[in-house]
């Protein structure tokens, strides 16, 4: 009889095991299927509207996914009757201690989230920060990758980007080109206006409004200086300040206005 009944309680115990282990298995099937279909979910979210950046929702379906795998991961542990409540006041402790040990990472990914939140530029755009200057590449977590005009990569560090100050040169459509002409002494100040008033007129890239600016702004030891300040589309930026300092030079030449040498006049008291 005891025999029996021992029989009869191992296959009620083998029936219960089998029974949790596919139902178990069928659980984390599901965890698996559903933190993968609802990472693809957001992510498809981000790139099928273009003014939503898609850095953001790539950390999010992340974020997502993780926390379905360890919700799924719990249902399974509480049906084999493990008691999930000291696992997690034990994560909770090892978290803390590695928060700990790596306050400088913790400090990156904070501010990560703030730069992926807040988004003070994106991927593409020319940016300035903490003394190195680029074109976006990737933002991550934890770093932000530049490319320097000549294909130089920078790692920058978040934390050291949130704390400093930006200078996003991508952010507004047009900039402004300064530009400083020196002319002798000597040159018709009129006729250097002039020259520079047709060469602007003529550029059909340089906008009309704001109004060009040609001013004298400076008398120097050696020449006179005419500040020039002209408004362009973001991409013709370089392009106007490199072919507006040929063509001035070019006008200057044919024009008689003479541009200085810097010179020293030596007056002898005998």
């Amino acid at each position: 009889m005891k025999d029996l009944i021992n029989s009869f309680f191992a296959a009620d115990w083998l029936a219960n095991t089998v029974t949790n282990i596919v139902v178990a298995a069928v659980i984390l099937l599901l965890t698996l299927w559903c933190s993968t279909w609802i990472k693809k979910r957001i992510i498809y979210i981000g790139y099928k509207y273009e003014k939503l950046d898609d850095t953001l929702f790539v950390f999010l379906s992340k974020i997502a996914q993780v926390l379905i795998l360890i919700f799924g991961g719990t249902v399974i542990l509480n049906k084999f009757g493990v008691q999930t409540t000291s696992i997690i006041a034990l994560l909770g402790a090892a978290s803390l201690a590695v928060g700990l040990a790596l306050q400088g990472t913790l400090s990156n990914f904070a501010a990560g989230i703030m730069l992926i939140a807040f988004r003070p530029f994106q991927k593409g755009d020319y940016v300035s920060v903490n003394g190195s200057a680029g074109t976006v590449k990737e933002i991550s977590i934890f770093t932000t990758e530049l490319a320097t005009p000549d294909n130089i990569q920078v790692i920058v560090p978040n934390g050291q980007i949130w704390g400093a100050s930006i200078s996003n040169y991508s952010a507004y459509d047009t900039r402004r080109v300064d530009l400083v002409f020196s002319i002798s002494y000597g040159s018709d100040l009129q006729i250097t206006e002039d020259i520079l008033v047709n060469l602007i007129s003529n550029d059909k890239r340089i906008h009309t409004n704001p109004e060009p600016l040609i001013k004298v702004g400076k008398l120097n030891n050696s020449s006179v200086d005419f500040t020039v300040r002209v408004w362009c589309d973001r991409s013709d930026y370089w392009h106007i300040k490199f072919d507006m300092t040929r063509s001035v030079k070019e006008a200057f030449d044919k024009g008689g206005v003479d541009i200085p040498y810097p010179t020293t006049t030596i007056i002898n008291a005998d």
